[in-house]
């Protein structure tokens, strides 16, 4: 696949939910009970501090993909903050100049243990994350900014409380400065406040004032289709080409220009509006809107070896959001998301596997081979050998 030269790259500004990573060295073995008893002292090795969250994972990874990224996130002046802010500003010392400092509130953390044998336990604080409301945001630095771009508002309460009205009023003032506009999610917690929250009720109510909705297939079906999210869980149910198509088409429905759904090891799907809507794209739409309108595709994952998948959701979505600031084409856009999410997960943190964007884009040139999807039996699919990709029936070139 070639891959257009860009003509531009705008600033983007990532907000939302961020949090420090404790991540211990457990040592020995043996099974959990045993392993974890009341009473015991267990020696530990030492301990991977990182930062974590859509702030984190996505702005970083636009920084080292060569945009100008400016992050948004609200912490404490506790140590815990001042570790955040240390990571952060590692990787460039404006990059913690949004950064929101409240004293007397907790910075969120995550302890993370990995047990032996036993899948990994979190111990999680939300901290400030739950305090973060539409006035947390500056918007005056939005005014000077191509892109926003917003996480994960099921970890953060009042994203969520009174059907989302913080996140609408958030957004609706987001847009009123013509920024274009990228909204994140993340999975709610069946059993807990975000489970029970009003998603079809939020997200008709928000999407209106959001340009790229870029969640995981999987949120989008707990959110919107209890029943089937069920199914798909115990397997009852696969995931297929037409039911990501028909959860695009009722989110464009509900006001979103531009859906891509990230679909783990199964890759990318991207479904976009006519072209009269890609118009309110903002400051940052592309300067070709035909070749985005009336778009479906699916995008397959690059082969590579997997070391850890954390942050490779949020690191896909950077490689997009990149792509998009640089202008180029949506089937050269998705390309470049699954490229980044492969580079991604050859390491075990959120960020260290993010290469360049000249590096990136030279794996992909090389001829970097893809895992294969079999959808050729699925009616109005087609493969486009030329751009890898399989085209779906709602693809204005078919």
């Amino acid at each position: 696949m070639t891959i257009t030269a860009p003509h531009k790259l705008g600033s983007c500004i990532v907000a939302g939910h961020i949090c420090l990573d404790v991540i211990p060295t457990l040592l020995g073995a043996g099974d959990f009970e045993s392993t974890f008893r009341p009473g015991r002292l267990l020696e530990a090795g030492p301990a991977v501090i990182s930062t974590g969250g859509a702030v984190s994972n996505t702005g970083l990874a636009l920084r080292k993909l060569g945009v100008n990224t400016q992050l948004m996130g609200k912490i404490g002046s506790d140590l815990f903050g001042q570790a955040i802010l240390g990571v952060v500003k590692s990787f460039g010392e404006h990059l913690a100049d949004g950064m929101r400092i409240v004293p007397g509130e907790a910075s969120s953390y995550t302890v993370i243990l990995n047990p032996p044998q036993v899948d990994r336990i979190f111990l999680h604080c939300p901290g400030a994350n739950d305090t973060f409301d539409a006035s947390d945001v500056d918007y005056a630095a939005l005014q000077q900014a191509g892109l926003f771009h917003f996480g994960y508002p099921p970890l953060m309460k009042q994203m969520y409380l009174s059907d989302g009205a913080e996140l609408v009023k958030l957004f609706q003032q987001a847009k009123a400065t013509g920024v274009t506009t990228s909204l994140d999610m993340a999975m709610p917690d069946p059993a807990g406040p975000s489970g029970q929250a009003h998603w079809a009720t939020i997200l008709q109510t928000v999407l209106p004032y959001v340009d790229l909705f870029v969640p995981s297939l999987e949120e989008m079906l707990l959110m919107l289709y209890p029943d089937t999210f069920k199914q798909v869980s115990s397997g009852a149910t696969p995931i297929t080409p037409s039911l990501a198509s028909q959860v695009a088409a009722d989110l464009l429905e509900m006001g979103a220009k531009v859906v891509m759904l990230k679909a783990g090891h199964l890759g990318l799907y991207l479904r976009t509006s006519a072209e009269n809507r890609l118009a309110e794209l903002g400051r940052a739409r592309p300067g070709h809107l035909a070749r985005w309108a009336n778009r479906e595709f699916w995008a397959s994952v690059f082969q590579t070896q997997v070391v850890g998948t954390t942050g490779a959701g949020d690191t896909t979505v950077a490689g997009f959001l990149a792509a998009f600031l640089r202008d180029l084409p949506p089937a050269e856009a998705v390309t470049m998301a699954v490229a980044v999410g492969a580079c991604n997960v050859e390491a075990a943190d959120a960020t260290s596997g993010v290469r360049s964007w000249e590096e990136t884009l030279a794996r992909v040139k090389a001829g970097w081979p893809r895992q294969p999807l079999h959808f050729a039996d699925i009616p109005g699919w087609r493969f486009d050998e030329s751009r890898q990709l399989w085209l779906g029936p709602n693809d204005s070139t078919q």
